[in-house]
């Protein structure tokens, strides 16, 4: 496979994922995209399908970082780009815990967590600390604009992706926004994704 393609890999995996996680949020019933986390919507009989699409970015991801490891820009930024992949992977095959109320019936937050909803948080605070972190290595280049981006979208990721485990510990602040909150995160680090991928094809 030429570098190229596994480049291209990084640039398709955000909108993919982003994509998805819509079309399955908006045919869900009792589903609430600004209270409830891109996650619970692996919970319940269509499961399956962010189940993959948490599994199938992964993929994607893990195959981009392979890419600029031999692109050779950031060997420290592809090995954090590969641990996001990781976390994406890992999330996909730990289901996540009942939250803030979905699926219906459920309460806002289980008083004894599972194994497996404890493994989900671990993969995605790994992953998400790694794509952030990975914001400010790759901030490192000769380009004024591209390091301000890079270190604004780092900032912008960590920030909002805490606000939205605030809400889903449930916050009374943040609870009712905590599925927007999370939205907002992920499109800022996947942008960034898509724009890293973009920005080293072209050079």
């Amino acid at each position: 496979m030429g570098n190229q393609t596994l480049l291209a890999c990084g640039m398709a995996a955000g909108p993919l994922f982003t994509i998805a996680y819509l079309l399955e949020g908006a045919s869900r019933v009792d589903y609430k995209p600004f209270r409830h986390p891109v996650s619970s919507l692996a919970l319940g009989r269509a499961g399956w399908a962010q189940t993959v699409n948490f599994l199938f970015t992964g993929l994607l991801s893990l195959i981009f970082a392979v890419g600029l490891w031999r692109a050779g820009s950031s060997r420290w930024g592809a090995l954090l780009i590969g641990v996001w992949a990781v976390g994406l992977l890992g999330a996909g095959a730990c289901r996540t815990d009942p939250v803030s109320g979905y699926p219906v019936g459920t309460p806002d937050q289980l008083q004894r967590p599972t194994r497996a909803g404890v493994l989900h948080d671990l993969f995605s605070l790994i992953g998400f600390l790694a794509l952030a972190v990975a914001c400010f290595v790759f901030a490192l280049s000769n380009s004024p604009g591209w390091a301000l981006y890079s270190i604004a979208s780092g900032v912008l990721f960590a920030t909002t992706m805490a606000l939205a485990s605030a809400a889903f510990s449930q916050h009374q602040r943040w609870v009712n926004l905590g599925g927007l909150i999370q939205r907002v995160s992920l499109t800022i680090g996947w942008t960034w994704q898509t724009l890293l991928a973009v920005r080293i094809l072209h050079t």
